[in-house]
């Protein structure tokens, strides 16, 4: 952006000045803020109708410049703005306020003039309105998604803010409240009432306008972080005044009865209690969402520093949103090694600081927390991710992704796992779920990315013919204890490959830690089974020569599977029994789903791991992290952490005595 297509913005409001988010999407969107009289052509900025904006409303007006309004944006933050989040998006608007009806706003304008008759934009639009839905995305997003759902059959009543702005914009007060809640009785006799506060009420900011005196038996009180998509579910009518949760409420399918007059009425979605005349147009609700979620507001993406796509701002507030429900109660980490401590404190640590124990912890309302190679079925397990780092976790590099199990563990294929459970249940995935999976292993593949993402020598010249790439794995690793059956170590592997292909070219990769001195694992004899041994080798350049990967559990084999190579597992890693490999071990009755490459990477990279940027310190989408690890945009290993996998590459036989 050019300095002369910048626009200067005059502000009298602090805000505009120390809240460091607000004043960057203002600055990527061409808005150089300033401070003193406005010249012509200039803009003056106020928030919303917040209490300081008549200081610049009184300024354009004796200058007669324009007026620029800031507002949140229906995506805001997982917390609350008043206890410090950063908004993700701004509404910035040269015509007025979205929820004051006395202006045609830039959203109505758009609301009343735009075809919105795009196929691909009401795709986007009915896709966001889902995905908002199955994650529990709404503008505030600190939900205890456990908490139970009340029984179904309730009218829906959503208390607000006492003299919000868009109550008052709506010409509503009090009486107007007690007039909802008298019609919500009158018109559903004997059904039961829940009256959803605002989170800033049980927060102790803001009062609002029911409390618990205006409860009775057959009217309760929902002051609980529960998400307002579990209430939408079971209600059979939704009442409000001029709360957001009225436009969510039709993204939910509810027609909600207004008392007020917010962006959302006038377009018959909505039963209009005090209707506004000018606005005639009958819309869907996925162009009232396409209007409001993805052409209005300004999104912001704080991994990049840059403006962004709707898409991009709810993937990014699913993430944030995913860690802080997972991490709210707070974690005991149980015999975790030390070097482990600081990586788990920064990706789980956020609302409250992990602790670590060593033997049994005390009860409390934590949550329980072991590496999964302990197996405690009492805990949840946690263990590295799928695209994990640039680097070997024995040479102690911290990882960009880990997972939580709390009910196996991926590669223990002797019971069930949440990894084994979404693939199961992966086949109703939508259309734009299946997109990003796909665009990601493009991504991927592109880039040539694997788990560790080591350096490593390209391959030479290979004889021709049908090559087998068989990868040597970790004598003592979980997933041959746990997930295979026959064969069980690198020289029977590397001999049962030989023995089945006995005309091929038999092409054997040990493993980078086995190679290092790090584990266990080594096959000295491994030139009387294999015609090539590769060492030190980067593992992508392997699959890419290669015709086909015959492994027990390594994770090469879905690598592979990302390639397009033909996968043969002897044992039963998480992406075997799918249909998707030709499996020789005994098969798992529990794996009935029959899934394609796309829904198992979905599963696998978007559903079951928590990525963690280390530039922001902020959970991320995996996106982020494929971005850090191409472009090597990672911190450098700590000279401690290099210091202490130099001397246990020394000591490598005696392992035990940090590694768990």
């Amino acid at each position: 952006m050019t300095k002369s297509t910048r626009q200067k913005l005059y502000v009298y409001n602090g805000g505009f000045l120390t809240e460091g988010r607000v004043r960057r999407i203002l600055d990527l969107s061409g808005y150089d803020i300033r401070l003193g009289a406005p010249g012509d052509d200039d803009l003056i900025g106020v928030w919303g109708h917040s209490p300081t904006a008549p200081r610049g409303e009184a300024i354009a007006a004796r200058k007669n410049a324009p007026v620029l309004r800031v507002e949140d944006s229906f995506l805001r933050s997982v917390k609350l703005g008043r206890d410090g989040e950063a908004p993700l998006g701004l509404n910035i608007d040269r015509h007025g306020v979205h929820f004051d009806p006395n202006t045609r706003s830039g959203l109505e304008l758009i609301l009343t003039e735009d075809p919105l008759d795009d196929t691909a934009l009401l795709n986007r639009a009915k896709a966001g309105m889902a995905l908002m839905q199955k994650h529990h995305i709404s503008k505030y997003n600190a939900f205890d998604l456990d908490l139970p759902a009340p029984e179904p059959g309730y009218v829906l009543v959503v208390d607000q803010i006492r003299k919000d702005a868009s109550i008052k914009a709506s010409g509503a007060d009090s009486n107007t409240f007690r007039e909802m809640l008298f019609y919500a009785q009158t018109e559903h006799p004997g059904a039961r009432i829940i009256i959803k506060t605002h989170p800033e009420t049980p927060a102790g900011h803001r009062k609002g306008y029911f409390t618990h005196t205006d409860t009775n038996d057959q009217i309760t009180l929902c002051d609980d972080p529960m998400s307002p998509w579990t209430l939408f579910e079971g209600a059979i009518a939704v009442y409000t005044v001029s709360s957001q949760l009225g436009f969510e409420a039709i993204i939910a399918g509810h027609k909600p009865v207004v008392f007020g007059q917010p962006f959302y009425v006038g377009w018959g979605l909505t039963d209009d209690r005090k209707p506004l005349q000018r606005r005639q147009r009958s819309l869907t609700r996925a162009q009232l969402f396409a209007a409001a979620m993805i052409l209005y507001p300004t999104w912001y993406d704080p991994y990049h520093d840059r403006l962004c796509s709707f898409e991009e701002a709810l993937a990014t507030l699913t993430s944030l949103s995913r860690a802080w429900r997972d991490d709210q109660h707070g974690w005991t980490a149980i015999d975790m090694r030390l070097w482990k401590r600081k990586p788990l404190q920064q990706v789980f640590g956020g609302p409250k600081p992990v602790r670590f124990s060593s033997g049994p912890a005390i009860p409390d309302q934590r949550r329980l927390m072991r590496w999964a190679s302990a197996g405690d079925t009492d805990a949840v397990l946690v263990d590295d991710g799928f695209l994990r780092s640039r680097g070997l976790g024995a040479d102690l590099i911290a990882p960009l992704s880990l997972v939580l199990d709390d009910v196996g563990i991926y590669y223990d294929a002797t019971r069930p796992s949440r990894l084994e459970n979404l693939i199961n249940a992966s086949g109703d995935l939508a259309a734009d779920e299946r997109a990003r999976a796909t665009a990601l292993v493009a991504r991927i593949t592109d880039a040539r990315l694997s788990k560790y993402n080591l350096s490593g020598a390209q391959i030479a010249d290979l004889p021709k013919g049908r090559r087998i790439l068989v990868p040597g794995q970790v004598a003592d690793d979980a997933s041959i204890k746990l997930g295979t059956t026959d064969i069980k170590d690198n020289k029977t592997l590397l001999k049962t490959v030989r023995a089945a292909n006995p005309a091929a070219i038999v092409i054997y990769k040990p493993h980078p830690d086995v190679e290092a001195g790090l584990r266990n694992g080594a096959v000295p004899v491994a030139l009387e089974y294999a015609d090539v041994v590769l060492s030190n080798t980067d593992p992508i350049a392997a699959i890419d020569a290669v015709d086909a990967v015959w492994t027990m559990t390594s994770l090469i084999g879905f690598e592979a599977l990302l390639r397009g190579k033909e996968v043969t597992c002897l044992g039963m890693p998480f992406y075997a029994g799918w249909g998707l490999t030709d499996d020789r071990c005994m098969p798992i009755p529990r794996r009935t789903a029959r899934v394609d490459l796309t829904a198992l990477v979905h599963a696998a990279l978007i559903a079951y791991p928590r990525y963690f940027d280390p530039i922001t310190g902020l959970a991320c989408p995996p996106e982020v992290v494929v971005d850090r690890i191409e472009n090597n945009d990672l911190p450098n290993c700590s000279h401690a952490n290099r210091a202490l996998a130099k001397l246990q590459g020394l000591l490598a036989s005696y392992a035990y005595l940090w590694r768990r």
